[in-house]
């Protein structure tokens, strides 16, 4: 005789398919959704917890607090060692002023154009307050002036500790006139360089076509010694005329290698310097 089914109450047979359907290997936090009891912990567990379980009880400790103080440390930093930073550069500026400048080489500029080319005129270095410009910030950045003006050929400055700067140029020299298409006169150094301001002095120089003013200016070099009265150029050619004769050639080259037969071929009269020759006018 077969046994009467057994009836098995509603929640039970609930309780059994969700059972039924918890697969192996669920985590003891899952099964415990299902009435498992968890063994409570002991007092020694509970003594090796982690600070972070007492961080309301201890405000001082929070994440919040320490990551405060870890951000301002940096900035707390910077600052201070832009403090002592400033403080050591107005040491210096205020500590170690200019107080003397000496100056060598200048013949047209005066001592107090110099100065104020240099950036150490009084009105320049007497500044913020009267104080004098600091002797360690003084270099070439201040001194462009030097470099710019045309009488200038080359400058050096050296600072002396603990107060002095001093300055050596080597200035330009006036050696001969160039007269421009309009009739000017400009005086040039030996180099080509115009001077404002120069006293005529040298031969003339004039001409038409392209620039050969560096070319003339070699040619009365080498004809210096007999008294050049004028260099003349044209595209063809450059006459130099000088107080015993002139001499013409379409080679600038043959001028310095033959000039010197002016002396005995031309006296007073003209010699003409071809590649292949020589011709003399009387």
């Amino acid at each position: 005789m077969t046994p009467p089914d057994e009836v098995i109450p509603g929640d039970a047979v609930s309780e059994a398919a969700r059972v039924s359907l918890d697969k192996p290997g669920d985590t003891p936090s899952d099964s415990a959704q299902f009435g498992s009891e968890q063994p409570e912990p002991d007092a020694f567990s509970s003594a090796q917890s982690s600070p972070d379980d007492n961080l309301e009880g201890n405000p001082a400790d929070s994440p919040s607090r320490r990551t405060f103080w870890q951000r301002a440390r940096v900035p707390l930093f910077s600052v201070l060692a832009l403090a002592v930073i400033v403080g050591v550069a107005a040491g210096l500026w205020y500590g170690l002023p200019i107080r003397e400048v000496q100056i060598q080489g200048q013949s047209h500029l005066t001592s107090a154009e110099v100065k104020r080319l240099a950036g150490l005129s009084h009105s320049q270095i007497n500044v913020f307050g009267g104080r004098s410009f600091g002797w360690v910030y003084y270099g070439a950045w201040r001194a462009h002036g030097l470099t710019e003006n045309p009488w200038i050929a080359s400058a050096s400055l050296t600072r002396v500790f603990p107060d002095r700067v001093e300055i050596a140029i080597t200035e330009r020299v006036a050696v001969a006139q160039v007269r421009d298409r309009d009739g000017k006169l400009s005086i040039i150094a030996a180099d080509g360089t115009r001077l404002p301001d120069a006293a005529p002095i040298g031969p003339i120089i004039s001409g038409w076509g392209p620039d050969r003013i560096k070319e003339a200016l070699r040619a009365a070099e080498a004809f210096s010694r007999y008294n050049v009265d004028s260099v003349t150029y044209t595209p063809t050619g450059m006459t130099v005329k000088t107080a015993i004769g002139t001499i013409w050639s379409g080679d600038p080259a043959l001028l310095t290698k033959y000039g010197s037969a002016i002396e005995t071929q031309a006296q007073g009269g003209r010699i003409n310097l071809y590649p292949w020759g020589v011709s003399v006018q009387k």
